[in-house]
């Protein structure tokens, strides 16, 4: 065996050839291929991953069973998702987009009711903000976690801060897991999530069964395969809670979804730590409180277990509960027991297609319950007893024709108010309303509220009614007090507004005649002219006092501007004059109460009438006249407004001295325009519901039968019918002897339309020309509205009244245009009239405004007598106090009054003049009945002023001459507007409405006997610092599952 010599190791040349010992260079080594490497390296690779992945998999088995790592992070990070309230609006702040559970409780519209209560003059008191990282969070689109009620709903108290009201829903519900019978626990956690409750896992994520959610992942694939099997669902009670409250119509619409529910469930289950055992008894708590049943009819989603037993089978859930607890250990168990339980396990399984499985699907509901009833048994969750005993039962649903759901509705006018109040501030139904997650404060004394009302209905007692002094001469008939109808308002004058204190009536229908009516109130209008008045004055005062006397006397005024002359001519000599001393001489102006003057007003000469015939030869001033609620006075006085309106512009002026001016054009177009839309209107109300060929009856019904007039229709309503079918129209119309020498071929070719104005056809036929023209355009489209006439009607309406453009007499233009500066006048009164509180967007351009033709509410005059009262700064009328959406939740929000939108809208001197002059109504005028009525402990009287109003509305049809020819009585409104002492007043007003009021003679001196006869009662709520229960309180706390209260603290 030859041996070989063992080489020394090599060295270095110097030059990078390797030298062996004997000194020889070594041949360089070859690199080994790229395959023997990759061979070498596999086994070293299969051993490194086959150890990671077992210790992945082992770290994955142990969390699946533990979940000790997703506890300790998911909590850590859950500690971070806070929230806080803070003063003023919120910068980071952000309310859900959807969601059925947020839906109903308000959360969604939240960013629309800030809206909507910031223009309503409240003010963000508190509003939660989102710490950044719960910000971040849900921008993600993830749902915050936080401890979400089973019940919420509507609480209401009174200005003291008692309840009112309080509503919540579900109305059933289970107040804590150890009030849940195990049975039914038992049987929920059986159908839907097994393992929920394991007390060996305490750090387990109730969001996940994972064995579940591959089983259900697995299904999922092998539906995407088209492979055969059922589907399988992978949802615990966690995620599918997250799903029917947060998703979008509590849906899941895809992979992305159900990963949102399954990571906002988890976060939400570590909320108050690691261990979860407590959450996830709330979660099944929470489950059985809230779970969508499907809606009934008349009250809508039926959420809970609780109410779906009482909505669905009309069973109490206290007793199916008991029977629930008992049935386990019945034996044997009985009927009562096996239905109970029936009905019980057929809800948690109608969950799953609640609409599906409760109506229509009935039958295979009974079918699935009897077969759960055999897996209940065979896994022994129930006894085979209480199987049997539940299987030989039947579902009994609710016949809802025969025994439908009523919704509960809540008597009380204080009730009613405030609801409707708070409805109308948020843009939502009653309904709606109830189930908000809400607490708010009325300004409303439910006491006084509900002796006040009790009150007005006992006038409805003659013998109550004579006692009160109602019946007599101008005031009532001892059988007529039932009739009329009373309307009661009470404010109180506070720092951030005027508070409505009581607000009532003796009628029980839900209609408010103080703030949802518009009543002619008759002379209450002459307090708004008056106030007018007295700010014009005011505001010449400010124009031009201290101007020297030279410059006053060359200022132009028109011949009919009176307000402006008396003006000029007082500071011209009183230089030094004061604003107080002015407007206290413009009291004393006199005025004429002649009705011997027919005026010009409205497009017409009307004549006015005092109420008494007495004063017609008076002269008062405009003092007495308040005082005495004289009416011409008052009339003179609102024509002198319209001159001075119309005269304040000296363009206006030229427009009647110059026929050429080019603008008298536009004005008598305008004229055209608002008349002609005047007639059609009128015309369209005749024939509106009329069909084709009625319409076309009643048009020639009132046509003398004339062979002229009928063709002159004829030609116009069908304009393509030749001579034969004019023939056969007018033989059904005239008799023979007409029509015998009629040469109809000559008589169709003169009728031709395209050879007549739409007046000149007006005229022959007898018939308003636009009245034509209506019933040819709606024969063309019957199914047009009133609004496609007016559009379609503009060219007619100037084509009717062309006349004016065209004749020679001025006097015709001239009257045109000063019924188009009135009207533009009236515009600009209105606009005063509003900024002190005039409820509506128009004036009827009338003198008879200043007696109450344009109509007003009470709650309007009330607010502009605490105008008054307060110095001339209008404040916000307010039935709500404060509104506190969403408490203990991210999206808290709480608002109050907000006492800076007060406003000056009178100068204190004319509010001071105003108050003055309502004193004396009271003192020796139309309200003297009531002087001393009120009075301090002391016996002091308590200051009280007030205008009187009576209204008589009637439907009146006169002749060319002004005669009235019928009349019809359509209401009758007596009112005192009044205030009582420094801080409180109100409206107090008698109605008849309808036809009845003909039977009714009585004046303002009612409304004012009424309120004497209220003074005992209101006397102690007057007084300060007496009775005064109004004061802030705290509403009630709406209830939760529990009790407790996470600290959130935002950063």
């Amino acid at each position: 065996m030859v041996r070989r010599r063992r080489q020394a190791p090599s060295r270095d040349a110097g030059n990078g050839e390797i030298l062996l010992d004997d000194g020889w260079p070594r041949p360089p080594r070859l690199p080994e291929p790229r395959e023997v490497r990759r061979r070498r390296l596999w086994p070293w690779l299969l051993l490194v991953l086959a150890l990671v992945g077992t210790a992945v998999a082992g770290l994955v088995v142990a969390e699946v069973r533990s979940s000790e790592w997703q506890a300790r992070e998911l909590s850590r990070y859950a500690g971070q998702l806070t929230y806080a309230l803070a003063p003023g609006p919120s910068e980071r702040w952000q309310p859900p987009a959807h969601g059925p559970f947020d839906a109903r409780l308000g959360y969604t519209r939240l960013a629309d009711f800030q809206r909507r209560l910031l223009q309503s003059d409240f003010a963000i008191e508190q509003q939660a903000r989102f710490s950044p990282a719960l910000m971040r969070y849900t921008q993600r689109g993830l749902f915050p976690p936080y401890r979400e009620k089973t019940r919420a709903g509507l609480d209401l108290a009174t200005c003291s801060g008692e309840p009112l009201y309080h509503f919540r829903h579900p109305e059933r519900h289970y107040p804590d897991f150890e009030s849940i019978p195990p049975v039914a626990l038992a049987m929920l956690l059986f159908i839907e999530n097994r393992g929920l409750l394991d007390s060996e896992s305490p750090h387990a994520n109730p969001a996940v069964d994972w064995p579940r959610f591959a089983r259900a992942a697995l299904s999922q694939v092998g539906q995407a395969l088209d492979l055969p099997g059922q589907s399988a669902g992978g949802s615990t009670l966690a995620t599918q809670i997250e799903k029917y409250r947060h998703s979008p119509g509590g849906l899941t619409h895809s992979p992305t979804e159900k990963l949102r529910q399954m990571v906002s469930a988890s976060v939400r289950s570590y909320r108050n730590g690691p261990e979860t055992l407590s959450t996830r008894r709330d979660i099944a708590l929470d489950y059985l409180n809230t779970v969508p049943l499907a809606a009934v009819p008349s009250s809508g989603e039926v959420h809970g277990l609780g109410d779906a037993l009482w909505a669905w089978f009309g069973a109490d859930f206290a007793a199916t509960n008991r029977l629930l607890h008992q049935a386990p250990a019945a034996a044997p168990p009985t009927a009562a027991h096996g239905q109970a339980l029936r009905r019980t396990l057929a809800l948690m399984i109608a969950q799953r297609r609640p609409s599906g499985y409760l109506n229509a699907g009935r039958e295979s509901l009974e079918a699935m319950t009897d077969s759960y009833l055999g897996l209940l048994a065979e896994h022994g969750v129930i006894s085979p007893a209480l199987r049997d005993v539940a299987r030989a039962q039947r579902l009994e649903f609710r016949d809802f024709a025969l025994d439908p759901i009523r919704p509960r509705v809540e008597a009380g006018k204080t009730l009613q108010v405030a609801r409707t109040r708070l409805a109308g501030l948020l843009g939502v139904s009653l309904q709606e309303l109830d189930r908000l997650d809400l607490s708010a404060t009325t300004t409303l004394d439910a006491e006084l509220q509900a002796a006040v009302t009790e009150h007005l209905h006992r006038l409805a007692d003659p013998e109550f009614a004579a006692a009160q002094g109602l019946v007599g001469e101008r005031l009532l008939d001892a059988d007529s007090a039932a009739a009329v109808r009373y309307s009661f308002t009470l404010l109180e004058r506070g720092e951030a507004g005027f508070d409505v204190r009581v607000q009532t009536d003796n009628d029980d229908q839900p209609f408010d005649l103080n703030q949802g009516s518009k009543l002619e109130l008759g002379s209450t209008a002459k307090l708004r002219v008056l106030a007018s008045y007295l700010e014009i004055v005011a505001e010449l005062h400010a124009q031009h006092a201290g101007q020297p006397a030279e410059t006053l006397r060359a200022l132009p005024v028109d011949r009919q501007d009176a307000i402006r002359r008396f003006l000029i001519d007082s500071l011209v000599a009183r230089p030094e004059i004061s604003l107080a001393e002015l407007l206290e001489t413009a009291m004393q102006r006199r005025y004429s109460a002649s009705p011997h003057e027919a005026f010009f007003t409205g497009g017409g000469r009307h004549t006015f009438s005092n109420f008494s015939r007495r004063d017609d030869r008076r002269r008062p001033t405009l003092e007495e006249a308040l005082r005495e609620s004289l009416n011409l006075p008052f009339v003179r006085l609102m024509r002198d407004l319209v001159q001075f309106t119309i005269h304040q512009e000296a363009d206006r002026r030229r427009l009647l001295e110059d026929d050429d001016d080019p603008r008298r054009l536009d004005y008598l177009a305008s004229f055209a325009d608002r008349e002609g839309r005047v007639f059609l209107q009128r015309f369209w109300r005749k024939y509106r519901h009329l069909d084709t060929s009625a319409r076309q009856e009643a048009l020639l019904g009132g046509l003398k039968p004339d062979a002229r007039r009928l063709a002159a229709v004829f030609r116009y309503l069908y304009p393509e019918g030749d001579s034969i079918a004019l023939t056969a129209f007018l033989a059904e119309r005239l008799d023979d002897r007409r029509r015998l020498d009629l040469d109809l071929t000559a008589l169709h070719e003169r009728s031709d339309p395209s050879t007549l104005s739409l007046s000149d056809q007006g005229y022959i036929a007898g018939v308003h020309p636009l009245e034509l023209w209506l019933v040819g355009f709606l024969i063309d489209r019957p199914d047009a509205d009133y609004a496609d006439a007016e559009r379609a009607s503009r060219e007619a309406r100037q084509e009717v009244y062309g006349w004016l453009f065209r004749t020679r007499h001025r006097g015709a233009r001239d009257s045109r245009i000063r019924t188009m500066l009135e009207t533009e006048a009236f515009t600009e009164i209105q606009r005063r009239w509003e900024r002190l509180g005039y409820p509506f967007a128009h004036l009827v351009p009338s003198l008879a405004t200043a007696l109450g033709s344009s109509g007003d509410r009470p709650a309007a005059l009330a607010e502009l007598v605490g105008i008054i009262l307060n110095d001339g700064i209008r404040l916000p009328t307010r039935r709500i106090d404060s509104l506190h959406f969403a408490a203990d939740t991210p999206y808290e929000t709480r608002f109050v009054a907000d006492a800076s939108r007060a406003q000056r809208v009178m100068a204190p001197e004319v509010a001071a003049t105003l108050r003055r002059a309502l004193g004396q109504v009271v003192e020796g005028g139309t309200a003297r009945r009531l002087q001393g009525s009120f009075a301090l402990e002391d016996g002091t009287p308590l200051a009280a002023g007030g205008k009187t109003g009576t209204g008589d509305n009637r439907f009146q049809t006169v002749t060319a001459s002004g005669q009235v020819i019928h009349s019809e009585a359509r209401s009758r409104t007596a009112t005192f507007v009044f205030h009582l002492g420094d801080n409180h007043f109100g409206t107090l007003t008698a109605y008849v409405p309808g036809s009845d009021a003909a039977n009714f003679s009585f004046t303002s001196a009612l409304p004012v006997q009424v309120l004497k006869g209220m003074a005992p009662l209101l006397t102690p709520y007057l007084i300060p610092g007496e009775q005064n229960r109004c004061r802030p309180g705290s509403p009630s706390e709406p209830l939760m599952a529990d009790d407790t209260r996470q600290p959130n603290d935002a950063s």
